[in-house]
């Protein structure tokens, strides 16, 4: 004889699952909107407190170029599926270079909070996606 087990999902069983899905979506979607709209766009078109901050760094205009359109890909790659883990993790990184560019060459330690914890978000939200890799 055997013996046929049956797991059903419940719907509160299930309910977790998506839940997740919906927080992760809305803070991919705002986050990718905020570093299109408000990060990456400025850095781009040449907005006078990105130039004067990037002058400040002292890699000129081309280093402001390359972060903008980091910041824009990476953006719009949160709101891409198939991209949204490997955005993630790229924009973690570059949270992370962001952080100590404040703290170590604008010698603004207090400013470097605020990339810190967007980058402990975008890790969390590429481990959750995980980074391309279909499990």
């Amino acid at each position: 004889m055997t013996a046929i087990t049956s797991t059903v999902a419940t719907p509160a069983a299930a309910r977790p699952g998506r839940t997740r899905n919906r927080v992760l979506w809305t803070l991919q979607i705002l986050l990718g909107l905020f570093f299109v709209i408000a990060s990456g766009l400025p850095k781009l078109l040449g907005e006078d407190t990105a130039v004067k901050v990037f002058h400040e760094i002292g890699f000129g205009d081309w280093f402001r170029y390359f972060t903008g359109i980091v910041e824009v890909s990476g953006g719009i790659g949160l709101m891409v599926p198939r991209l949204s883990g490997l955005a993630a993790y790229g924009l973690a990184i570059v949270m992370v270079c962001a952080a100590a560019t404040q703290a170590f060459v604008l010698n603004a330690p207090g400013m470097s909070i605020f990339p810190l914890v967007l980058a402990v978000v975008f890790a969390w939200i590429g481990t959750q996606r995980g980074a391309g890799v279909r499990r």
